[in-house]
This record gives C-alpha cells, structure tokens and sequence, in this order.
C-alpha cells in the first residue's frame, strides 16, 4: 500500500443503546458503558437523554461524587443548573456544553431547571490517564455562541466542540482543545441523501452516535439505526450518507491510553486498590481535600 493512500475508515461493530436510568431516576439511553467491557478507550460511557414528559427527567442528578476521568454534558434541548463542592455554579442552555474534570475528586449536581417542555442532550464519560488522575477538578462552561459552526455546501451543518473538524474545504477548531485524549466532538446534521466526510488521525480511536433518522459509512451497506453507535475501524477518512428522512449524528474520536480501567461507579481508576482508595476518601470527606 502507498504510503500516500488515504484509507476510509470502515464499521467495526455497532452497539444499540439501551434504555436505562440514572441520578434520581432520569430515563435515558445508553450506548457506550452499557455493560462491563463495552467502552471505546478512552471513551468510557455515552448516555443520550430525550423526553418532553417531565417525570422522565425533573428528579435530575442530586449531589454526587466521580474521581479519575472527565464528563462532558452537552445540552440541545433544555435549561440544566450545576453546581459543585467548590462553589462552582454553572447554567445549561440548550446548545451550551459543560466540560468537567473531575480529576483527584469532585462532587456535583446536575438538576433541571424547568417544569415542562423538552430536555433533550448527551454526556460522555472520558477517561484520563494515570498521571493525571488526581488532578484538581474544574470545569468549563461553554456558551452556545462559543462553539463555531460550519454549513455544509449540500445543506446541513456541524457543530465543532472539541477538537479540529479538517475536511477538504475547512479547517476548523473548537473551544476545546490540547487534551491528552485529543477528543474530537462534533454534532452533525445532513440532510436527506447528503454526504459527508471528514479527516481523523489515524490511531484514534472513533465512533458514530445517531440519534435522528438513519445513516450509512460511505461505501457500506449497513444502515445505522437512530439511537445506534458505530464504531469504526482505523484509517484516515470517515465518510457518511444521511438516508431518506436525513440524518443527525455526534462523531467523536480521542487517543487511547491502553491503560488498565477499575471502575466502581462514578470512580474510575487504574487498579481496584486505588478504587478502595476512592470508596474511603468519599467516605471520610477526603475525596475532595
């Protein structure tokens, strides 16, 4: 092979999501981390959110702890208040991201901030590496007007949150940026039949969540469900074709760090003893000290 030929990125295996719930009884579905050994290094979880019914979400995310990797939750529909034990106060408007790390230990809340009406988004789990698992924690709001957004010369569009969306035609980086992970987060939209394509380094890994209509991999015969991730096999390229009704899609990519992964719910370290570890800071107030 021609060390100059550029390789499409073709479909590993696609993971449906299940309905589940979390927090204080959110309904959501979950893709990433719906079971034990179902991650994609150094993604550890995405959950998609969706209901115009109240009782499916008003409950939210009371104070919780996490210690060891970052969260990601970004709004589409939708009005989310965080606050933290470093009297940190966030608020979530629909196309607003909050990219949190929580490092050596934080423990936040997550709630609505509405009564009625569609709350609509996603949050995504990335894991960190060993030597940066007991960073301080902090977090970044990001504003909806933050986040660049690119037309696409057949209609649609993408949203650009992390990373650098590099086509033949643009180049283009979000607010977030120089993680170890080097996670690349885009929202795309295409309309029916419309294509598109975009360059991911090679040796990251990435995937597809659709999470409307339905979608093909360029060149593939396999047709995405709503509410399906795809990931996808190394190469150079990933290239996409939205069906009849059209397509809505997050791409996200990072760097592996083929580490050791000890999870025990919302603490994700390298080994169990460090998780024990995690379990008696909590315990006793030092998680966060």
């Amino acid at each position: 092979m021609s060390t100059n030929e550029v390789v499409l990125r073709t479909l590993a295996r696609v993971i449906p999501a299940i309905n589940t719930s979390d927090g204080a009884g959110v309904r959501l579905r979950r893709s990433l981390g719906s079971g034990k050994d179902v991650r994609l290094d150094p993604f550890l979880m995405l959950d998609e959110f969706s209901s115009d019914n109240p009782g499916d979400y008003i409950a939210g995310f009371p104070a919780h702890p996490h210690r060891g990797f970052e969260t990601v939750t970004y709004i589409l529909d939708g009005h989310m208040r965080h606050e933290d034990h470093l009297g940190n106060q966030g608020d979530l408007q629909s196309g607003g991201v909050q990219w949190m790390t929580a490092g050596r230990g934080i423990i936040h809340s997550e709630m609505p901030q509405q009564l009625e009406g569609r709350m609509r988004g996603f949050q995504l789990w990335i894991n960190l590496p060993a030597t940066e698992k007991m960073k301080p924690a902090g977090y970044r709001d990001i504003q909806p007007e933050e986040i660049p957004v690119h037309a696409l010369p057949a209609g649609g569009q993408v949203k650009i949150i992390a990373g650098t969306l590099e086509t033949d035609d643009v180049k283009i980086t979000g607010p977030i940026a120089g993680l170890s992970t080097d996670p690349l987060y885009i929202d795309v939209q295409l309309p029916p039949g419309a294509s598109f394509s975009l360059r991911i380094t090679r040796g990251l890994n990435a995937m597809a969540y659709v999470f409307e209509g339905q979608l093909k991999l360029s060149g593939a015969d396999t047709l995405l469900a709503t509410h399906s991730a795809a990931v996808l096999n190394d190469g150079d390229v990933a290239a996409f074709t939205a069906a009849e009704q059209g397509a809505r899609f997050l791409v996200l990519a990072g760097r592996p760090l083929n580490e050791p992964v000890a999870q025990y719910g919302p603490f994700v370290m390298n080994t169990m003893a460090e998780i024990e570890q995690a379990v008696r800071d909590y315990q006793t107030g030092r998680l966060t000290a």
